[in-house]
C-alpha cells in the first residue's frame, strides 16, 4: 500500500466514526448518504476549503503544515497515537528517497543484555518495532515459552498471535491483543513505511491470517507504553500482570518490556512459581552433539533421560 492510500484510508475512517453531533454540530433530519461527517463539514470546522480538504483526503499530505496537521487532528478527535500518526504520514509523503530504506534493528548491544539479566524477580525481554523479541532474561524466556519455540528466528509477538494456536489459549484476552498488536504495527509502519522486515511481515500475515487482514483495514493506531496482560500460562496458569514498555534512547526503535504482578496476589506467587521452574529448567538443560559435529541445546531435557535415548 503506497502512503497516499494510507493517508486516504486512514482519514476517512476517522471521519466516518463521528457524528455531526460528535463534532458540535446541530443533528440534521432525514438521511445522510455518508456515514460520520460529511468532507465540507470536516473542511469547514478546520478552517479550509474544501477543496484543500478533498486533496488532503484523497493523499497528498506533502507540503501540509503543522496547523493543518494539528487542526485535522482536533476535528477529527484523535487521540496521541493517531496524532503521531498522521504527522508521520505527512513526514514519509515528503521524505527523500534516500532516506527512505531502513531495515528493522535485529541486535541488542550486550550492556542491554545485561540489565535485563540483571532484572531477576520479572520477565523482561527487548523488541524493536515490528515486534520481534532480540533478547530476554531468563524469565522472560519462562513466561513466552510457546513464542520463544518458533521455528522462525528471531521469535516475533505478531507471528505467534496470529499463526499459533497456542496463542489463543495464552492470551485470555485475545481479541483485545490482537487488536493491540495490529495497532502498534499499524503505528510502526506510519513512522517506518519503507521497512522491508516491516512490510514483509505484514506481508506475510496479511497472506496467511484472515483475522490479521480485517484488523489491518481498520488503520487503527495505538501506544505500546503500559497497560495489563491477562496470559493462561501451561505450567503456572492464570496470571494477570502489568507491563511497562520503556524505549532506549541510544537504540531507537527498541524497547525493553517489563512483566509484574501486584504485591500479595495470586499472580505474583505464580510469576515466584514460574522462576523456580526456569531455574530448574537451565539446570536441565543439556549440550547434544549431532551427526554434523555441532551442539544444540535441549532446554527442560534430563541428562540421564538423554543417555537413554542415546543407548
Amino acid at each position: 500500500m503506497t502512503n497516499s492510500e494510507d493517508v486516504r484510508k486512514f482519514l476517512t475512517s476517522r471521519r466516518a466514526r463521528l457524528t455531526p453531533e460528535d463534532a458540535g454540530l446541530p443533528a440534521y433530519g432525514g438521511n445522510r448518504r455518508v456515514a460520520g461527517l460529511r468532507r465540507e463539514e470536516v473542511a469547514m470546522l478546520a478552517g479550509m476549503s474544501i477543496d484543500y480538504y478533498i486533496r488532503l483526503e484523497r493523499g497528498s499530505l506533502s507540503g501540509a503544515s503543522d496547523s493543518v496537521l494539528e487542526a485535522l487532528a482536533r476535528v477529527l478527535q484523535l487521540d496521541d497515537a493517531e496524532t503521531a500518526h498522521l504527522f508521520d504520514l505527512a513526514r514519509a509523503a515528503t521524505a527523500a528517497p534516500r532516506v527512505r530504506r531502513k531495515r528493522s534493528t535485529l541486535t541488542v548491544r550486550p550492556s542491554v543484555q545485561r540489565v535485563i539479566d540483571a532484572i531477576t524477580a520479572a520477565p523482561a525481554w527487548v523488541r524493536n518495532d515490528r515486534g520481534d523479541v532480540l533478547a530476554a532474561n531468563e524469565l522472560g524466556r519462562a513466561l513466552y515459552l510457546d513464542m520463544m519455540a518458533d521455528a522462525v528466528a528471531p521469535p516475533n509477538s505478531a507471528r505467534f498471535t496470529f499463526l499459533n494456536p497456542k496463542a489463543r489459549q495464552f492470551f485470555r484476552d485475545w481479541e483485545r491483543s490482537a487488536d493491540d498488536i495490529v495497532a502498534v504495527l499499524r503505528s510502526t509502519a506510519g513512522r517506518n513505511p519503507y521497512d522491508k522486515d516491516l512490510s514483509d511481515l505484514v506481508g506475510e500475515l496479511s497472506t496467511r491470517s484472515e483475522e490479521f487482514r480485517v484488523r489491518w483495514a481498520r488503520h487503527d493506531v495505538k501506544y505500546h507504553r503500559t497497560g495489563r496482560k491477562r496470559l493462561h500460562h501451561p505450567v503456572v496458569g492464570d496470571l494477570d500482570l502489568t507491563y511497562e514498555a520503556m524505549e532506549l534512547p541510544a537504540d531507537p526503535g527498541l524497547r525493553i518490556n517489563i512483566y509484574t504482578a501486584e504485591p500479595g496476589t495470586p499472580a505474583e506467587d505464580a510469576l515466584k512459581v514460574l522462576a523456580s521452574w526456569a531455574a530448574t529448567q537451565q539446570t536441565e538443560t543439556v549440550g547434544v552433539r549431532d551427526g554434523g559435529g555441532r551442539s544444540t541445546e535441549q532446554p527442560g531435557v534430563p541428562a540421564s533421560d538423554v543417555a537413554a535415548r542415546e543407548t
